[in-house]
C-alpha cells in the first residue's frame, strides 16, 4: 500500500513538473539586430520579434523569456535543450529546416549592402573589386557571399562579425568597404548612422520563421495557431508601425 502510495504521488509530482514546465518558455534572440530583437535603454530585451512573441504567448497562455545568445550558435542552444524556441528573424533556410522546424513566414526579407553615406561605390564595384564587406557570422547572407566568391569568381573578402551593428560600426570607422544585412536592420542603421542602403547584395529574397525542435510538434502547432491571430489582428499593424516596418 506504502509503494502504491509512493508511486501515485511520483506520478502526480511528475505530471506537475511537466505542466509547469508546458507553461514556460524561453525564448532565444539575437540581442543585437534591431528592428527585430536587441536589449533597450532599460537593459530589458525589445523588438517586433520580442513583442510578437510576447502576444503570441500570452495567446498560448504561457509566460515566455528572452534570452540572448550568440547567433553562430542559436541553433545548437535550441537543439541542446537550453531554450524552447527562436524567435528573432530567422530566415528559412533548407539547411536550418533539415535541423528545425519553422512556423509559417511572417516576413519576406531581401539582403542589401550599407555603405557610407558619401561613398562612391556601386553594387558592381562591390562585387568585381577587391572591397572588404563585412557580415554576421552563421548567417545565410555570409553562406550566400562566401559562395559567390567562387561560382561568380568574385575578389571581394569577407569579414565575419557577431552582430550586424558591429559591421556598421567598422564601416564608419574605415575598416570595411560595406557591410552586407537583412533590409529591415540596414534601414534601421540608415536612420541613425551616416549610412545608406546601396542595393541587393544579388541574393534571392528569404522568409522568416520561428524555430522550435523537430520533436516538438504540439508546441509548433499551438504557436502557429497564435501567430496567424497576431497576423490578422490589428496589434501585427501596431507593430510594423512601431517598429517602422512598414516602409
Amino acid at each position: 500500500m506504502i509503494r502504491i502510495c509512493f508511486l501515485l504521488l511520483s506520478i502526480v509530482l511528475f505530471t506537475t513538473n511537466q505542466a509547469s514546465a508546458a507553461d514556460k518558455l524561453l525564448n532565444g534572440i539575437d540581442a543585437n539586430f534591431p528592428p527585430f530583437a536587441f536589449i533597450d535603454k532599460t537593459g530589458q530585451p525589445s523588438g517586433f520579434d520580442v513583442e510578437a512573441m510576447n502576444w503570441i504567448a500570452e495567446d498560448m497562455g504561457v509566460e515566455v523569456s528572452h534570452q540572448p545568445i550568440e547567433w553562430d550558435g542559436i541553433i545548437t542552444s535550441l537543439l541542446t535543450k537550453k531554450i524552447d524556441i527562436i524567435a528573432s528573424g530567422m530566415s528559412i533556410t533548407a539547411q536550418r529546416a533539415k535541423q528545425v522546424n519553422f512556423t509559417l513566414p511572417y516576413w519576406i526579407i531581401k539582403n542589401v549592402f550599407v555603405v557610407k553615406k558619401d561613398s562612391p561605390l556601386t553594387v558592381d564595384t562591390l562585387l568585381k573589386g577587391k572591397k572588404v564587406i563585412g557580415v554576421q557570422q552563421g548567417t545565410s547572407e555570409a553562406k550566400w557571399l562566401k559562395e559567390q566568391i567562387t561560382a561568380q569568381h568574385f575578389n571581394y573578402e569577407l569579414k565575419y562579425y557577431n552582430s550586424s551593428p558591429l559591421a556598421v560600426e567598422d564601416l564608419l570607422n574605415g575598416r570595411i568597404d560595406a557591410a552586407a544585412m537583412n533590409d529591415a536592420p540596414a534601414m534601421d542603421a540608415a536612420g541613425k548612422k551616416a549610412v545608406q542602403v546601396l542595393g541587393s547584395i544579388g541574393m534571392p529574397q528569404e522568409d522568416f520563421g520561428y524555430a522550435v525542435r523537430k520533436e516538438d510538434g504540439e508546441l509548433l502547432d499551438r504557436v502557429n495557431t497564435s501567430l496567424k491571430k497576431l497576423m490578422a489582428s490589428p496589434h501585427w499593424e501596431v507593430l510594423k508601425n512601431k517598429y517602422e516596418l512598414n516602409k
